[in-house]
């Protein structure tokens, strides 16, 4: 039987802090696969995370499809704004909300994970994070420190990952991140640059698939994912409008499932890949392929 096998390989999923997003469903799929998961949290975040896990209140969605529940290995803070903790400026480093966090930075959390695990303990590193303090302003009237946030933390934290978690990972390994169809499309509301952020994301990922995989043999591919009502996605403003109309102009109607997410995820990071990287998969029911609308408004 072909199934996908990642018994003894080491995930870890930056981006999870509730049971409702892509980051989560990922999660989940990799560990029904055999895997282990750590996951990386925003630290303001954090607190509210374990205690949703600590009170049951994610239970039902941590239930595995063998009875069992799905275990997070470890849970860090992570703050992909920063690679180190240089970066940080002094706001944020006294900010009650990332107080006992320690070193939240992309580098400091490469740190952990070898002090936790050793020299190299990672075989798969998803990136499901993405942060646009503007994405309800029209590109027209976004500012450029908005911008720049967008794509600093929507893209160029991938490359950090790619050059930081590279050095630690074993043999047959790989980085996946999720991009968004408005890389290619215009998406109205969808703004602050966030658009701008993808597109460099998924050019970013063919020139990491060469140069990760010269450097360090791991491969580097991206989901293109259609629209999903979570809790981050709320900050978009339009999120279930958005929804409603990729369902309604979809080849497959019914809406997206983000356990479809998280299979393709779990293809894409097994040994049955192997022969894909540098490549944006779409996982948007058919929607990316569509050139006119059958439903308008």
């Amino acid at each position: 039987m072909f199934t996908i096998d990642l018994t003894g390989r080491r995930a870890l999923v930056a981006g999870v802090a509730d049971d409702g997003g892509y980051g989560f469903a990922i999660a989940k799929a990799l560990v029904e696969c055999g895997a282990t998961v750590v996951v990386g949290t925003w630290p303001p975040a954090l607190n509210i995370f374990n205690n949703l896990l600590e009170r049951g209140k994610m239970d039902t969605s941590r239930r595995l499809s063998d009875g069992a529940m799905m275990e997070f290995e470890r849970i860090y803070p992570l703050d992909a704004a920063f690679d180190t903790m240089a970066d940080v400026p002094d706001d944020i480093r006294t900010n009650k909300r990332y107080a006992n966090a320690g070193d939240f930075t992309i580098g400091g959390l490469a740190e952990r994970l070898v002090s936790d695990f050793g020299a190299r303990p990672l075989d798969i590193v998803i990136h499901s994070l993405a942060n646009g303090p503007e994405v309800k302003n029209a590109l027209l009237a976004t500012s450029r420190s908005g911008y720049l946030t967008a794509v600093g933390v929507s893209a160029y934290s991938m490359v950090s990952f790619v050059q930081r978690f590279g050095p630690l990972l074993r043999p047959h390994a790989s980085f996946l991140s999720l991009t968004y169809m408005a890389s290619e499309r215009v998406i109205p509301g969808y703004g602050g640059g966030m658009s701008s952020a993808k597109a460099a994301l998924e050019s970013d990922t063919r020139v990491l698939a060469y140069e990760a995989g010269r450097a360090f043999g791991a491969r580097v591919n991206c989901i293109s994912a259609g629209p999903l009502a979570s809790r981050a996605a709320s900050a978009i403003g339009i999120i279930e409008k958005m929804v409603a109309y990729a369902s309604a102009n979809s080849p497959l109607t019914e809406p997206l499932n983000p356990a479809e997410v998280g299979a393709a995820a779990a293809f894409l990071s097994s040994r049955h890949a192997s022969g894909i990287t540098g490549s944006v998969v779409y996982v948007d029911k058919g929607y990316h392929s569509m050139g006119m609308a059958t439903q308008i408004g």
